[in-house]
């Protein structure tokens, strides 16, 4: 690799416009832009000003696109808020009891009821899922009583969710071709899979 006085020297070191002097379109992904940076870095390794061209070009060009995902989101954000303002009361009124946790609260919730839904088909051979349902209702009261600090207001919306999951469950899961049905399940195993949903949901985004 040639270094010093025999490294070549990037010919658009003087263009003003990064797009041109990456040799790259306007509408260039974060991709498009890394490999050409990369590949020119390489093509004039050793040549200082050449280096610091490309990579003056290459940061200006991500914080580019970094100020527009930003300005996205923030748009995004403000029109979803809107969008709420001009809803009727009723919506208004029923969001009022949602939020949105941070994603991995979500996530180790969504795994933690992943489990006993899992857990409940291996053993769907053997007998019921009415222990793993005490224990995925124990839990939402558990995660519901964190964030109300009223375990009656836990217990109530935790049984509020398993009922509505069961009655849900037993209305729709009927309704499934028994051909998509696997022969060792039971509707009380299905129906208790639909409960895990209504339990996930109520302790994951209810207030």
């Amino acid at each position: 690799m040639p270094y010093g006085g025999n490294a070549p020297t990037f010919p658009r070191i003087k263009v003003w416009d990064p797009y041109k002097r990456l040799g790259i379109s306007l509408y260039a992904s974060e991709e498009e832009i890394w490999s050409a940076r990369n590949f020119l870095l390489q093509q004039y390794a050793g040549h200082e000003r050449s280096e610091e061209s490309i990579e003056a070009a290459f940061e200006k060009l991500l914080m580019a696109s970094f100020q527009h995902r930003k300005k996205t989101k923030i748009n995004l954000k403000s029109r979803l808020k809107k969008k709420v303002e001009e809803s009727p009361p009723w919506i208004k009124n029923l969001l009022n009891f949602v939020e949105l946790p941070p994603v991995e609260v979500i996530f180790r919730r969504l795994f933690l009821f992943a489990f006993m839904g899992g857990w409940s088909i291996m053993n769907s051979s053997e007998g019921g899922p009415a222990f793993q349902v005490a224990v995925s209702l124990a839990a939402c009261i558990y995660f519901l009583n964190e964030k109300t600090k009223s375990l009656a207001r836990a217990f109530v919306i935790g049984l509020g969710a398993l009922a509505a999951g069961w009655i849900c469950g037993s209305m729709f899961v009927p309704m499934i071709p028994t051909v998509l049905i696997h022969p060792t399940w039971t509707l009380e195993l299905l129906t208790s899979l639909v409960a895990y949903v209504f339990l996930f949901l109520a302790c994951t985004f209810l207030k």
